[in-house]
C-alpha cells in the first residue's frame, strides 16, 4: 500500500514527465512553421498564418501514406497562382541550374518562385494518425508510397501551376540523360497534360547538357512529348551548353524574355 509521501512522489514524476514531454510534441511542430512564416512574410498580400491553418489540415492527424492530392486544395485556393503569360517556366532534372537562372531573371516565373512553392521548397513535413504533431524527418517518400504528404503537395501544386500556363511556355529539360522527356516525371504526366490550347500558344523544349552531350532534339522520347501535347499548341527544341545557359540568364540585353 502506498503512503501519501510516495503518492506525492510519484505525481512529482507524472508533472515532470508531461513537463518533458508536451514541449517535445511542440518542438517538433515549431521549426517547420517558423520557417513557413518567415518565407511567407516575404511576400506580400497574404495572411500567412491562415495559409499555415490551411496547410497543416492536409496532413496533421493522418496515416502519411493517405495524404492525397486533394487534400491540399484548400491551401491552393487560399494562395491562388497568377499567371504570367510567356514567362512561365517548367523544368525536369534541372532544378539547379534554372533556380541559377530564375535569380537573374526575376521576370521568369517557376512554381518555386510563388509563394507556396518557395515556402516549402526543400522541406519534408507530415503528420501521424491521431496526433497533432507535425514531424520533419522520418516521413515516407515516394518509394515507400505514392500518397505521401511531400509528394501530393508537389503533385497538386504542379497540376495547378500548369493550369495558368499561358502564352509561349519554356520548359527546360537535361540533355545529359538518354531520355530526356520521361513521360512519368512531374512534368511529363501532369504538367505537360494541363497545357491547353488556344491559352497556351507554343511550347519551347530547351535542351541543356555539358560538353558532351546523351541526348538533342532528335530523341526519340520527344515524339513522345510531341503525340502528349494539345493539338494547336505550337512545339520547338533548341539545344544548349549549361555554359551559354548561364550566360543567356546574365544577357543584359534581354533582361525578360528569351535568349534562345
Amino acid at each position: 500500500m502506498c503512503s501519501r509521501r510516495t503518492w506525492l512522489i510519484l505525481g512529482g514524476v507524472g508533472v515532470l514527465l508531461l513537463s518533458v514531454i508536451i514541449p517535445v510534441a511542440v518542438k517538433m511542430t515549431l521549426p517547420l512553421k517558423r520557417t513557413f512564416i518567415t518565407r511567407c512574410e516575404d511576400y506580400q498580400g497574404y495572411d500567412c498564418q491562415k495559409l499555415w491553418s490551411a496547410f497543416q489540415q492536409a496532413y496533421v492527424g493522418k496515416d502519411p501514406c493517405k495524404v492525397p492530392m486533394e487534400a491540399y486544395d484548400a491551401v491552393i485556393a487560399a494562395a491562388p497562382f497568377k499567371p504570367e503569360c510567356s514567362n512561365m517556366m517548367f523544368w525536369s532534372k534541372t532544378k539547379d541550374l534554372v533556380q541559377d537562372f530564375i535569380k537573374k531573371r526575376e521576370c521568369i516565373l517557376t512554381l518555386e518562385k510563388t509563394v507556396l512553392g518557395f515556402v516549402l521548397d526543400g522541406l519534408i513535413w507530415c503528420g501521424k494518425e491521431g496526433s497533432s504533431e507535425t514531424s520533419t524527418s522520418g516521413c515516407p517518400s515516394w518509394r515507400v508510397c505514392e500518397n505521401n504528404p511531400v509528394g501530393s503537395f508537389w503533385r497538386r501544386a504542379s497540376t495547378a501551376f500548369a493550369d495558368f500556363a499561358c502564352g509561349d511556355v519554356t520548359a527546360v529539360l537535361s540533355g545529359d540523360i538518354k531520355k530526356p522527356f520521361d513521360p512519368d516525371s512531374v512534368f511529363g504526366s501532369i504538367e505537360l497534360k494541363r497545357f491547353k490550347s488556344p491559352r497556351v500558344r507554343s511550347l519551347k523544349i530547351v535542351l541543356v547538357s555539358r560538353k558532351n552531350a546523351e541526348s538533342n532534339c532528335m530523341n526519340p522520347s520527344f515524339q513522345d512529348l510531341q503525340k502528349e501535347l494539345d493539338a494547336g499548341i505550337a512545339y520547338s527544341c533548341t539545344e544548349m551548353t549549361e555554359s551559354k545557359f548561364n550566360e543567356c540568364s546574365s544577357d543584359p540585353k534581354k533582361p525578360c524574355g528569351p535568349c534562345w
